[in-house]
């Protein structure tokens, strides 16, 4: 388990899955996600999960969760696909956005990538969330393709990327 201030929140990698409240870290992702639920179409995979299931993805993922003294702030799943390191379920306390969390949870990431050996990060996020498009570019993410979900006729979702940076 690494853990790497940022000020004064902890990234915790891969927390020991006994001490991790998985009803809370699901409740948790679901306040962060609850802005979007009637904005976007077809609804979040979140919705379809329950603890066991984000168990499970921490199991065959890296997480990453931002602590403040103990209490949840943030949180960041990612794995290795198609020559990237792929990031989702990217959440920050609503209270804490913009207090360098999320920048916090991606440069932790971004040094996973670099421990893998992989040139960029890649992630989705639904077309409607323009601000999301935003605050991603922001990180060095750029739109690379749009895509539809299944059974969609529509763009629902783009795929951004940024590339990592080499260490100092």
């Amino acid at each position: 388990m690494d853990a790497s201030p940022a000020g004064r929140i902890a990234i915790v990698r891969d927390p020991a899955p006994e001490g991790i409240d998985w009803d809370a870290l699901l409740a948790f992702l679901h306040a962060a996600f609850a802005y979007m639920h009637d904005r976007i179409d077809p609804p979040s995979s979140l919705l379809a999960m329950d603890a066991a299931a984000l168990r499970a993805k921490a199991a065959s993922e890296t997480l990453f969760v931002a602590l403040d003294d103990g209490a949840l702030v943030g949180c960041l799943f990612a794995r290795p696909k198609d020559g990237a390191l792929y990031v989702g379920k990217v959440a920050v306390d609503p209270r804490r956005q913009g207090a360098g969390v999320g920048r916090a949870l991606f440069a932790a990431a971004e040094a996973l990538a670099r421990e893998l050996a992989l040139p960029v990060m890649e992630l989705e996020t639904r077309i409607e969330l323009s601000e999301n498009h935003a605050i991603f570019g922001a990180l060095g993410f750029a739109i690379v393709s749009q895509h539809a979900h299944p059974g969609f006729a529509r763009t629902t979702y783009v795929r951004m990327r940024a590339g990592c940076a080499a260490p100092n």
